[in-house]
């Protein structure tokens, strides 16, 4: 059942991610249109995780547009200092 009270609406790039109902699914030019924001916004360095809450949808649904979009995707966990070797 659509609700309207339990839509998330953050803008995600110019012009905006339209509001995404939850379990509406999202095929054709629209879903071409969001892989390619949210590729954008992935490039920029906008972390999965961030993506998937600004849009309402799940980590898996926006890692599967990012690959659909041909995203380069990062390793996990970003860049850490490495640790002495102890010998």
């Amino acid at each position: 059942m659509y609700c309207p009270s339990r839509q998330k609406s953050h803008p995600v790039g110019e012009g905006g991610l339209a509001t995404l109902p939850k379990s509406k699914r999202i095929v054709g030019e629209s879903r071409t249109q969001l892989a390619d924001r949210l590729k954008a916004e992935y490039e920029r360095g906008a972390p999965i995780r961030s993506l998937a809450e600004s849009t309402g949808r799940s980590f898996g649904f926006v890692h599967t547009l990012l690959l659909e979009a041909g995203a380069e995707l990062r390793q996990r966990g970003g860049s850490r200092p490495r640790r002495p070797s102890r010998r």
